[in-house]
């Protein structure tokens, strides 16, 4: 017997077998793959932190090139001297620190309950590195990084990327041009924790100061630049306590 196509039954039916097949399909694809999705995870978070200390392979002046995956775990090892937790007045070492999802945290404080607050220290050519991870909101979602500072504060390094940031725009925060403008730069003006300011028109647009606590904003991307001020300022703020005691050590 013919099948009647035409008849709205017969669409009903053949949408609603396919959303339970398409379903199905993607249900399966999400399950078998979360393994490997998590993994990858983890690796980019490594190479991240890598990259802010200086770990890298980049090649040239404008290239942002991550130590290689099937590399980066013994990089990580390496390099990555101490993995802390601070929470609250309470500092532990913990080998899974970088896991820590900060966006949960988030939660956690909101909800009047102490955060976990990862920070990571590194070693590399003799040189000590502590490295801030640090979430924020941009123009369009999130926006995250981590800043790599030395024993004076100031800024050796930092990786910075988003969810959904506007091409060409805000999307340039994680440009090399852009990230290597912060190197040189303290979070401190005098006693003070500043972070370090995306300015308009501060008359450095080669960014040669480096006691202003600024660098040169992005063009047309004013709100994601004010929002990755905010998120530096707040997640020092957040580190304080330790920072302080990185100064009292010098």
């Amino acid at each position: 017997m013919a099948v009647n196509t035409d008849k709205n039954s017969y669409t009903v039916i053949f949408a609603a077998v396919m959303v339970v097949i398409v379903g199905s399909l993607l249900a399966f694809f999400a399950s078998s793959l979360s393994e490997k999705i998590k993994e990858n995870e983890r690796l980019e978070k490594q190479q991240n932190i890598l990259y802010a200390m200086g770990v890298n392979e980049n090649e040239d002046e404008g290239s942002v090139n991550f130590v290689s995956t099937d590399r980066v775990a013994g990089e990580f090892q390496k390099y990555i001297t101490e993995q802390l937790v601070i929470e609250g007045d309470q500092i532990t070492k913990d080998d899974n620190a970088y896991l820590i999802d900060l966006k949960k945290q988030e939660t956690v404080a909101k909800a009047g309950k102490t955060r976990k607050l990862p920070l990571f220290i590194g070693e590399k050519d003799g040189s000590k590195y502590y490295i801030i991870p640090m979430r924020g909101k941009g123009l369009w979602d999130a926006i995250w990084g981590f800043v790599a500072l030395d024993n004076n504060l100031v800024v050796q390094g930092v990786y910075f990327d988003h969810k959904g940031e506007t091409p060409g725009l805000g999307a340039n925060i994680k440009q090399r041009y852009f990230m290597d403008d912060f190197i040189g730069e303290s979070i401190l003006d005098g006693t003070e924790y500043a972070g370090i300011a995306v300015a308009k028109g501060n008359n450095d647009p080669t960014n040669e100061i480096k006691n202003d606590n600024e660098v040169d904003a992005l063009a047309g991307a004013t709100i994601t630049g004010n929002g990755l001020s905010a998120m530096i300022k707040e997640s020092v703020n957040l580190y304080k306590s330790y920072l302080e005691s990185i100064r009292a050590k010098n």
